[in-house]
């Protein structure tokens, strides 16, 4: 059971009130082949593998599918509510489940737009659900950002096809 009712709120423009948001949208890459190279490598969770953490998962990303995700000593519990996949996007969002330190979600998506620029974007919103996290605070908040910047390097790592 997710830990938060606004599920799905990181597909559109607007996210939820009453969280903390990030928003992150940037060029990594150019052409169809850095695009396939994010998307691929979206699709077997290596934008997170890229960024320090283990995901423990029966494939890759399907609404609906529960998976757990280390970082460290931390254990994120999540599940997938929805997925993009079409010609020229791709990305997925999932949300917190019990004995996820935040309550929220966090949306990944890539699109390759029509001037062939490769777009890799990241929206989350959450709280602080666990004492750690609430005793932590600036410094939770400091962690999630470098996380954000860890998934960028990552997905422009993917586009250079830097494996």
């Amino acid at each position: 059971m997710l830990t938060y009712s606004e599920v799905g709120g990181t597909r559109g423009g607007d996210m939820p009130g009453g969280y903390r948001h990030v928003r992150r949208d940037v060029v990594v890459g150019r052409g169809e082949a850095a695009f396939a190279a994010v998307r691929d490598g979206m699709r077997q969770w290596r934008i997170h593998r890229l960024a320090g953490m283990r995901v423990r998962s029966l494939g890759g990303p399907v609404a609906g599918e529960r998976f757990v995700a280390t970082l460290g000593f931390l254990r994120i519990p999540c599940q997938v509510v929805w997925v993009r996949d079409e010609p020229g996007a791709y990305g997925y969002g999932f949300g917190t489940l019990p004995g996820h330190p935040a309550r929220g979600e966090e949306a990944f998506e890539a699109t390759l737009s029509g001037e062939g620029q490769v777009r890799f974007a990241v929206r989350a919103f959450s709280r602080h659900a666990a004492w750690y996290a609430r005793l932590g605070g600036p410094i939770t908040t400091f962690m999630q950002e470098r996380m954000t910047d860890r998934y960028v390097a990552g997905a422009r790592k993917l586009a250079r096809h830097e494996h």
